[in-house]
């Protein structure tokens, strides 16, 4: 038998002994062309088996092996990588039709995708924070004590909050993770404060109303007045991604009016505040999961740097009002038993699930 014969089968072998074991499979349900995401592989085993067979092979096989190679028939044929230690040289000739590759590493303040006729973005600075996080903290300050200390701010469900989601009397599922980092109040809201009507409050996503307060919070922490930003070219970049409250303000058909839709909307988490303030800028809500925040800030400095924003307040809001979402996460093993994260260590078991809302105040460094 060839070298990659026998490659190939040492690889078939090993994927079908470990996932008859880890989940209780007969190997001729383990097909060719069967995806390994159907048999039960989890996304956590999906690196550690990874990671056998890199040591298996003897090759530097990558964390993301199954999912570049999401069946038998495709890891089987998959080339062979580099052996563990060495690296490609960078200068050997490519296989026909592949790119050469120079090795070089990309130059100090180089961004993605640059190039000529790209210009790099100016610096901006960081002006203002407001941030209500989990273990008590309401502003950055409270925020770096709770860093300096290494406190865990990881706790249980509080009291009664999943209950709304809940039957009558219900209970959650007994398996769902008790464990997250929550926030302290997440009902209190000044509507009078933001010439907000009480039944209007009520219908709002609790997000839209943590928003509203955190954002002032960071213009006052600016020392900016809000009234002098009224009719300015200030842009609003806010990460959302969950809209659980939808489920309870739209549960009722004879309750639902004007007010519910735009209080369930995650369009409107940003929009609402840029109406609030009479802001002239963009306006825009971004969901792209986990990474909400981070690409809702990439907006706000790409606003700045092309002139559409004088100023940009970016940022981001997370609630944990359901337990539906958690338990979704727990079926599929990307939780954490005991509720931490064990970050690049071998005992990492999955994640745990945090809430809170954090806006910074964003202006170009020039001005």
């Amino acid at each position: 038998m060839s070298r990659e014969g026998s490659r190939e089968e040492l690889i078939r072998r090993a994927v079908t002994d470990r996932l008859c074991a880890w989940y209780g499979l007969d190997p001729g349900e383990i097909t060719d062309d069967r995806p390994f995401a159907e048999l039960g592989l989890t996304s956590r085993d999906a690196v550690r088996l990874a990671g056998e067979l890199g040591e298996l092979t003897g090759e530097a096989l990558p964390a993301t092996l199954l999912w570049d190679a999401p069946d038998l028939r495709r890891l089987t044929a998959a080339p062979a990588q580099p052996e563990n230690g060495t690296s490609p040289d960078p200068g050997a000739a490519p296989e026909s039709g592949a790119p050469r590759t120079t090795g070089a590493l990309p130059q100090p303040g180089a961004l993605p995708g640059s190039g000529p006729g790209i210009r790099a973005a100016p610096p901006v600075a960081v002006i203002g924070i407001g941030c209500r996080l989990p273990g008590g903290v309401y502003g950055p300050t409270a925020f770096w004590q709770l860093l300096s200390e290494g406190r865990d701010a990881v706790s249980t469900v509080p009291d009664g909050r999943w209950d709304p989601f809940l039957p009558a009397g219900g209970t959650a599922p007994a398996e769902v993770s008790p464990y997250g980092a929550f926030l302290d109040d997440v009902t209190a809201f000044d509507a009078e404060f933001f010439g907000i009507s009480a039944h209007e409050a009520d219908l709002m996503d609790p997000q839209q109303r943590l928003l509203l307060e955190v954002a002032r919070e960071g213009l006052d922490h600016a020392a900016l007045p809000a009234p002098e930003l009224a009719g300015s070219r200030t842009g609003v970049f806010i990460g959302i991604s969950g809209n659980e409250y939808a489920r309870l303000t739209t549960a009722d058909l004879d309750a639902v009016d004007a007010w519910t839709p735009p209080g369930a909307a995650l369009s409107i988490a940003a929009n609402r505040l840029s109406y609030a303030l009479d802001l002239r800028g963009p306006s825009l809500a971004v969901d792209t999961a986990c990474s909400s925040s981070l690409v809702a800030v990439h907006n706000a400095v790409g606003s700045l740097a092309n002139g559409e924003s004088d100023t940009a307040l970016a940022g981001g809001v997370n609630l944990l009002l359901s337990p539906a979402l958690t338990l979704s996460f727990q079926r599929a093993g990307a939780l954490a038993a005991d509720g931490r994260c064990k970050t690049f260590d071998a005992a990492a078991d999955g994640m745990v699930r945090g809430e809170g809302c954090a806006v910074v105040v964003l202006k170009r460094l020039a001005d």
